[in-house]
């Protein structure tokens, strides 16, 4: 599916019945909307901002009350930079509205097939690209069903899943 027709991540969520898997693999994201927030983040130590969470955790909620189970893995490179101790700070949102979130050292990748970019798998059956550009920028989202790319997908999600270190273990 080309890039402007992409349902919004709510549509898509709301079409999904078993899982929502998501797999980050930048050290660094310059996405727009976190802005504000990252800056307060580096004056107090916290991302706890509701009107940034509370859509986020509210669709988690709704999800996993409907019987998904979300999970997100965060490759990181070691020491992690600012921006990940950043996601690191907000991960307790994700957490706490039902998301399950592991992180593994880049360095534990280097045997796996990994897809080239982020992404997110509803199903078992649908990935969405999520492109960035350069410097972190949100560049768009693209949608396939192709069954090579949803089976790599799937593969690598799983095998990292295995390996990963659940959030409350792991220390950044």
């Amino acid at each position: 599916m080309s890039p402007s027709n992409v349902p919004s991540f709510t549509e898509l969520m709301a079409d999904c019945h078993r899982t929502a898997v998501h797999l980050e693999m930048r050290d660094s994201y310059g996405v727009d909307y976190e802005t504000g927030d990252f800056a307060a983040w580096r004056k107090t130590g916290r991302w706890d901002n509701p009107e940034y969470w509370n859509p986020w955790t509210s669709l988690v909620r709704d999800a996993v009350g409907r019987g998904v189970e979300m999970r997100r893995v965060r490759i990181v490179s070691e020491p992690v930079t600012e921006y990940i101790r950043f996601e690191y700070a907000g991960t307790v949102n994700n957490v706490s509205a039902g998301e399950k979130v592991r992180w593994l050292p880049r360095r534990q990748t280097s045997g796996i097939a990994l897809p080239g970019n982020d992404f997110w798998l509803f199903d078992g059956q649908l990935v969405e690209w999520n492109h960035f550009t350069g410097d972190g920028g949100l560049a768009g989202h693209e949608l396939t069903d192709d069954p090579d790319v949803v089976k790599l997908c799937a593969s690598a999600f799983d095998t990292i899943w295995e390996r990963a270190i659940p959030h409350e273990d792991f220390a950044v």
